[in-house]
């Protein structure tokens, strides 16, 4: 095919582009990490947890949840005090689901703003999640480079065993961008007790 040309109407540099497999015609993906790589999690805020929890078995079959309460200091932009959320999570295949409410006041407007005005029941998508993996010092140099992008919008101290920090990526992914990293350990131990759906 010459320079230019079109597999069943598909532009071949749009296909050398994306990597894309068109009927045995295989043309090798862009190597290299991106700001999406490693994606890992996909989060929805609710205003009712146990509610929403009944909505995605019901409709997802999505019926066992790991789910728990947690307090921890934070930061939201310039504002320091304390984060309070119920949260459950639950693996389908390689993709974490989770589901948060928001507790109270305060910083968990990061949460509760992307919710409806007037109290009503939805789950409103919020961010997907990129771990990163390695060493604590490959966090830390991580890190530093959001830092460096622009302020880092969401970060706490949750235990000493994960590191994580929100950046805020509405104006153009819609959402935020949750990063994080786990000790191997303490990543193994929560991955036996997050309950596992999986096609195969």
């Amino acid at each position: 095919m010459r320079p230019g040309g079109r597999i069943d109407g598909i532009p071949a540099t749009f296909l050398h582009e994306t990597g894309t497999r068109m009927r045995g015609i295989c043309v090798l993906p862009i190597p290299g990490l991106t700001g999406l790589s490693n994606m890992m999690q996909t989060a929805w805020a609710t205003p009712d947890l146990d509610r929403t929890m009944a909505q995605f078995g019901e409709k997802y079959g999505i019926d066992q949840f790991y789910s728990t309460e947690i307090a921890f200091p934070a930061r939201l932009f310039d504002e320091t005090g304390e984060m309070h959320i119920r949260l459950a999570l639950a693996n389908v295949d390689a993709m974490q689901v989770e589901l948060i409410q928001p507790i109270g006041g305060g910083l968990n407007r990061l949460y509760r703003e992307a919710l409806p005005v007037d109290g009503s029941h939805a789950n409103v998508f919020h961010h997907v999640c990129v771990k990163i993996d390695g060493p604590l010092a490959d966090w830390d140099a991580y890190f530093a480079d959001l830092e460096k992008d622009g302020p880092v919008g969401y970060t706490g101290h949750a235990g000493p065993n994960v590191r994580f920090a929100y950046t805020d990526e509405r104006a153009t992914l819609g959402i935020w961008l949750e990063h994080v990293w786990y000790e191997p350990e303490f990543h193994a131990q929560m991955a036996a007790a997050i309950p596992t759906y999986k096609s195969r």
